[in-house]
């Protein structure tokens, strides 16, 4: 998909927040609906899951610490911001997301949730897409962001 036809869904990019807080919910609520799995496969999720889940909350929470006096819950950046390249921005270009995701995940499997599972890849095509449409506000604001663009992964460390 050409990056330029994503929508801006607002002038600071509302719409995309909007959404993304329904996802949010929806995945919640879906982890709640009930195991799917038992015995040791279930084990091994609510294991593999509680692990994901802290892995991603220190992943978002350490994009947002990084982010200091620029974070912002809109994609399009604040007047004034300045283009973050380190902590966890060395590692990803969007953490934040993608710790979203990757505690998505483990909600999913942590709760033996199938839905809640589809949710989450439902939410890392929803980043992928809110990701795209703010780097390019962040290209036109910070001249230095495609080559930051070039030697950083998008939303998962060492991964994508």
């Amino acid at each position: 998909m050409d990056s330029r036809r994503i929508p801006d869904l607002g002038p600071r990019g509302e719409g995309w927040v909007l959404i993304q807080v329904g996802l949010f919910v929806a995945i919640a609520l879906a982890g709640l609906a009930g195991p799917a799995w038992r015995g040791a496969p279930r084990l091994a999720g609510v294991l593999f899951g509680v692990l994901a889940i802290g892995g991603g909350v220190l992943l978002t929470g350490r994009g947002i610490l990084d982010l200091r006096e620029n974070l912002t819950p809109f994609p399009k950046p604040m007047e004034g911001g300045r283009l973050v390249e380190s902590g966890s921005y060395r590692l990803a270009r969007h953490p934040i997301y993608g710790g979203a995701i990757i505690a998505a995940f483990g909600w999913g499997l942590a709760t033996a949730s199938p839905l809640a599972v589809l949710g989450a890849l439902g939410l890392g095509i929803f980043f992928d897409l809110k990701s795209r449409r703010e780097e390019i506000w962040l290209a036109e604001r910070y001249p230095d962001y495609p080559a930051y663009r070039t030697r950083t992964r998008r939303l998962i460390p060492w991964v994508y």
